[in-house]
């Protein structure tokens, strides 16, 4: 019998935990050996604070530390110390926001367009930004505290441009260290076996539960967006991750009349490509090869030169749309659907799903 894999916290979620612990800190002059804060899906997790202390003699910079657990997942950050300082500051009067967030040593910076976060800023992704906030302004309702002015928290890694080094963060434009991710808070283990034992399994249950179609997805968001417009029984639901080949053969094996699948951008172009894992650790999206394909596809010379250069398929998708080429994107999605349908033999329908959790494109027999 297989030991279950356990689970751990993103770096995000790290951050926002030592943020609190920070912020309570300088808001009452007590150390804090845990805290407790609230995740994205309504839960609640207590983290253990390793380091903690003022930065300075006024007492008007603290700090503190949480060690990354990423359970067993292979992950590079596992182990990292992610640490979280939180100072007074004036107000803006040209930003009136209260909470303000820096990346400090081993936080990398975006220096080129098609990521989560714009040229210039610190790579901290929309949700660990949100839990960071969250975390603090609970900090500052359980202590009673009221905001007269700003706070300055600012995230740090020690260890995180060595650690950068080992992903590929320079190929993306994040210089000077790692991103801080995370879009639930937790750190779910990376295994194939486990992956597509669990992916045959959920298919067992829908088909026990005599369902014809499912929804095959890459992504918590993508099979939200798609389940919103189906309203399918929740035995439909199949997580594939970036196991597409395979869930695709799987999918066949038991029959079922329909695939709705559901993907963002990257992973449709990778479909459409034909490309059977789309994990960037099975090669990352290289523009160039994404161009050549588009070539096939019929676009013109003229199109592609306004394509190239593109960072990342998300910036290749957001040229085309600046351009109105909507016609295009329809073609990927195509592309996406005649290669699942050739490989599973089965109906298809694809779903192209954008980030904020919208289904923007429809392709398949029953569009």
């Amino acid at each position: 019998m297989k030991k279950k894999l356990r689970s751990g916290y993103t770096t995000g979620a790290c951050a926002a935990a030592a943020s609190k612990a920070a912020a309570l800190l300088l808001f009452t002059g007590v150390l804090q050996e845990n805290v407790e804060i609230p995740f994205p899906d309504g839960s609640r997790v207590k983290f253990s604070i390793v380091l903690s202390g003022h930065a300075d003699s006024g007492k008007q910079i603290a700090s503190a530390s949480v060690i990354k657990d990423a359970g067993d997942d292979p992950d590079v950050t596992n182990g990292a110390r992610i640490d979280a300082s939180v100072q007074y500051g004036a107000k803006n009067s040209e930003n009136d926001e209260t909470l303000i967030l820096h990346g400090g040593v081993g936080v990398g910076r975006v220096t080129k367009r098609g990521l989560a976060v714009a040229v210039g800023n610190p790579a901290i992704n929309p949700v660990p930004q949100k839990m960071i906030r969250d975390a603090v302004t609970e900090a500052l309702a359980e202590t009673g505290k009221a905001m007269d002015c700003c706070l300055n928290i600012t995230i740090s890694i020690p260890d995180g441009e060595e650690l950068a080094r080992k992903t590929l963060n320079h190929r993306l434009g994040i210089v000077g260290g790692l991103s801080v991710l995370g879009t639930t808070g937790i750190v779910r283990p990376v295994s194939a076996d486990a992956w597509t034992a669990t992916i045959a399994t959920s298919m067992d249950v829908a088909k026990e539960a005599d369902l014809s179609e499912i929804i095959l997805a890459t992504g918590r968001t993508s099979e939200r967006a798609v389940q919103e417009m189906l309203g399918l029984p929740e035995e439909a639901q199949i997580m594939m991750g970036d196991y597409l080949h395979f869930s695709l053969l799987e999918a066949a094996k038991h029959s079922f009349r329909t695939i709705h699948l559901a993907a963002m951008w990257a992973k449709v172009m990778k479909a459409g490509m034909e490309i059977p894992q789309t994990h960037v650790r099975n090669g990352a999206l290289e523009v160039e090869t994404a161009l050549e394909f588009l070539k096939g596809l019929g676009c013109s010379s003229q199109l592609i030169a306004a394509l190239e250069g593109s960072n990342t398929a998300r910036e290749i998708y957001g040229r085309l749309l600046d351009r109105g080429e909507q016609q295009v994107v329809l073609q990927v999605c195509e592309a996406a659907r005649h290669y699942a349908e050739k490989v599973s033999g089965l109906e298809v329908i694809v779903y192209l799903v954008d980030a904020t959790s919208s289904v923007v494109v429809k392709t398949g027999e029953k569009s």
